[in-house]
């Protein structure tokens, strides 16, 4: 077993053991057997069956073993199911094959791969190794995005509170003045009346523009487009190709380290893409390998893979290794996103705080601005 899987395997050993320690018997159960089966169960789930197979076991009473110690639910379900296929003497990968809302195309074909080369134990640590990363990725990205949106939501949260219980207050005072308010504080005084008797749309506001968003993304040409824009934004766009890049990259390496044959491997990262561009691109790439070309110079050309990183795909396919150089490229990339989410981050704070201050501060001088007035007049 190559050292960077041995590696893969001591770090998983600990939680794999104590994942297929046997359930005490006051375990509460789920109160539903259906459910989404998550990447953390899944990656668990390789982890195990590749300490198993490192033993020795067949490949049947590892499934039976695992299926056995997994709490009731929809995964156990399936691997119930996979079970009964393999005792009937279907392979391993086919069988997962009949689940792809659990196991989806990447993983069923990496097992094809370790079936055929008999690596099993290998390819399922890659796939937990893959799953990993990409969940950390994931999350990494989503937590950047939630505390602006966090940020945001509770800002206009105590802006709407201000025009719907403070700003009708103010106006009865300034009725009582009889005297002509200033622009901005009937622009406020208006503005919250239109909060406090439309409040409904303005609740109904952020669900039309999920609905419309989503009816724009239906076609293929509105989400090429809408894809465009949001790598053309300033900030959230680079954070965006970065993770692409480092998805496209881990991906494609996973799949040609397992053996996966490369237009194959190509087929399945257009599917597991979720950026129209990139599965553009990854078009062009599949027609420029089956005319027995480079997949350098269509990566180049997307716009989303840097001189670098195209750099180091020509020369991994010079040298017959360009699954180590897509992971080395997947590595970095990661560590790119962790950089540009913390600039982000840093930048957001201060920036969300001078949008907030310029609101209260617009606020505060068109409700004091009559009371000021007034009293210029008085002396």
């Amino acid at each position: 077993m190559p050292e960077k899987l041995r590696a893969r395997r001591d770090k998983f050993k600990t939680a794999a053991a104590k994942a297929t320690a046997p359930k005490e018997a006051g375990q509460k159960k789920p109160l539903f057997g259906g459910g989404r089966v998550s990447r953390v169960a899944k990656t668990q789930f390789s982890v195990q069956f590749a300490t198993l197979q490192e033993a020795g076991l067949p490949v049947l009473r590892s499934l039976k073993i695992l299926e056995g110690q997994m709490p009731p639910g929809r995964f156990k379900s399936v691997l119930q199911a996979v079970s009964e296929d393999v005792e009937g003497g279907s392979p391993l990968s086919e069988s997962l094959a009949k689940h792809p809302k659990v196991f989806d195309g990447l993983y069923v074909n990496v097992v094809r791969a370790g079936e055929a080369g008999g690596m099993l134990t290998e390819v399922f640590l890659r796939l937990a190794d893959f799953m990993e990363r990409s969940d950390k990725l994931s999350r990494r990205v989503k937590g950047a995005l939630a505390y602006p949106v966090f940020v945001m939501a509770f800002a206009a949260a105590v802006v709407a509170f201000i025009m719907i219980v403070v700003i009708p207050q103010f106006e009865e005072i300034f009725a009582g003045l009889g005297e002509d308010l200033p622009k901005p504080t009937r622009f406020l005084i208006d503005f919250s009346k239109g909060i406090a008797t439309y409040w409904y749309l303005w609740l109904l506001l952020p669900f039309a523009i999920v609905g419309i968003w989503r009816f724009i993304r239906k076609g293929d040409k509105g989400r090429l487009i809408t894809d465009r824009w949001i790598l053309r934004l300033p900030l959230i766009g680079g954070l965006v190709k970065k993770t692409q890049v480092a998805r496209f990259s881990r991906t494609l390496g996973t799949l040609s380290t397992s053996g996966v044959p490369l237009l194959e491997s190509l087929e399945i990262v257009r599917g597991t893409s979720t950026n129209a561009i990139l599965r553009n691109t990854v078009d062009k790439v599949r027609e420029s390998v089956s005319e027995g070309e480079a997949i350098a110079q269509p990566l180049g050309e997307s716009g989303i893979f840097d001189d670098m990183v195209v750099n180091m795909v020509d020369v991994g396919e010079e040298t017959g290794e360009l699954d180590k150089m897509l992971m080395k490229v997947a590595d970095r990339y990661d560590d790119e996103v962790d950089t540009t989410v913390t600039a982000m981050i840093s930048i957001l704070e201060p920036l969300l705080i001078v949008i907030m201050g310029i609101i209260v501060g617009f606020i505060v001088i068109a409700l004091f601005m009559p009371l000021l007035e007034l009293q210029g007049k008085m002396r």
